[in-house]
């Protein structure tokens, strides 16, 4: 291991002054490259991982627009589901469920569940903030089931998923990675053979 030595230099009183040899800023500056490197290639990571178990074992995200389930899950949280049998509903269970296609899913909690046949059940849903049970119950095959949220996340999301936003982010993540494999110069060997 060697140790680098800075060299005085003068300044315009004579006194003089030290500074650090380009090898240390060399040395500094690539530890900090690789470190935003290895967190970019760590997130890669955990995002491909993600995509195969969401395919793997029927995770999806949802986000919540509304009040109707605070003060648990507030509006603007990000929700990770899982789509189960509607056979494994438990009351209690935070269950998102299909309203048509004309209408948005409802995300509220399960009060009670009764099987009608053939794999349908018939789920009475309540959101935490309301006072009444939804008006009428719902009759499924499947729902999805929330197995995690996190509060306020949706609205990182909506905004990263803005087309302006997306085109941004993937200039910025490829100047990013044009930038630290462009060829560099030895500037330090530049600097012994001055010397």
């Amino acid at each position: 291991m060697s140790v680098a030595m800075s060299r005085p230099t003068g300044d315009a009183t004579g006194k003089a002054s030290f500074t650090a040899p380009a090898a240390t800023r060399k040395n500094i500056w690539s530890a900090v490259v690789d470190g935003i490197l290895t967190v970019l290639a760590t997130l890669g990571a955990i995002c491909i991982i993600a995509t195969i178990a969401a395919f793997a074992l029927n995770i999806s995200l949802i986000m919540f627009k509304t009040g109707s389930m605070s003060p648990t899950i507030p509006t603007g949280s990000l929700a990770v589901v899982r789509q189960i049998p509607a056979s494994d509903i438990r009351v209690g269970d935070v269950t998102t469920v299909s309203r048509g296609e004309d209408r948005l899913p409802v995300t509220h909690r399960v009060v009670s569940t009764t099987p009608v046949g053939n794999g349908v059940y018939s789920i009475e849903l309540k959101g935490d903030a309301n006072d009444s049970p939804d008006s009428q119950p719902y009759e499924v095959t499947e729902v999805k089931k929330v197995l995690w949220h996190a509060p306020g996340l949706a609205y990182v999301v909506s905004a990263a998923s803005r087309p302006g936003n997306m085109a941004g982010i993937t200039v910025a993540a490829a100047l990013l990675v044009v930038w630290a494999f462009w060829p560099r110069r030895n500037h330090l060997h530049r600097e012994e053979e001055t010397q």
